[in-house]
């Protein structure tokens, strides 16, 4: 016998390929992909041909964010971190003055930015102008029904939306600076 060297068995690597591609169909058909969502925010219902509605400027908490991501609350520079409490105030006018509205029926945030105003900054101020209004339905709960405002039925938190009802007015973005 002539002296042969031992060679192992041989793998047989044509079906690799077929069955890579049957794992990459898997899982291209299993993965589900999450799309951003953004802000979830109910826009009012479009009524063509309906005039503006005047609303007194006492009314009208106005929030503005600059180029530079400046905070600009009724033409005064604040922090973001004193948003909330602003907010807070200016809805509930517990000191009743005669710049802020009545009740926090008649209350309005309006909310503008730059441009240039970074996506981070605007969330930031979006989570606090909305951060006031929980904060203020929850007060309220604890007051009426002795609860958490998210314990509360349908009917009692639409009770509560009633009288503090959550509205920020959000205009177009400008070229303010």
């Amino acid at each position: 016998m002539k002296n042969q060297k031992f060679k192992g068995d041989a793998i047989n690597a044509s079906s690799m390929a077929d069955i890579a591609f049957l794992l990459l169909i898997f899982f291209l058909v299993t993965t589900t992909i999450v799309n951003d969502q953004g802000i979830l925010v109910k826009l009012p219902p479009y009524i063509e041909n309906q005039p503006p509605v005047d609303i007194p400027a006492k009314n009208v908490f106005s929030v503005k964010i600059n180029g530079q991501n400046e905070l600009l609350v009724d033409g005064q520079r604040i922090e973001i971190s004193e948003l909330r409490q602003s907010t807070k105030d200016f809805i509930m006018n517990p000191e009743q003055l005669d710049t802020r509205p009545s009740k926090p029926t008649k209350a309005v945030v309006s909310l503008m930015n730059d441009r240039n105003t970074f996506y981070a900054t605007y969330l930031s101020v979006y989570n606090e102008l909305k951060g006031a209004y929980n904060e203020l339905w929850d007060e309220m709960a604890q007051q009426r029904f002795q609860a958490d405002y998210e314990q509360l039925t349908f009917s009692q938190q639409k009770e509560i939306r009633r009288e503090i009802p959550l509205v920020i007015s959000e205009a177009e973005p400008t070229d303010f600076n």
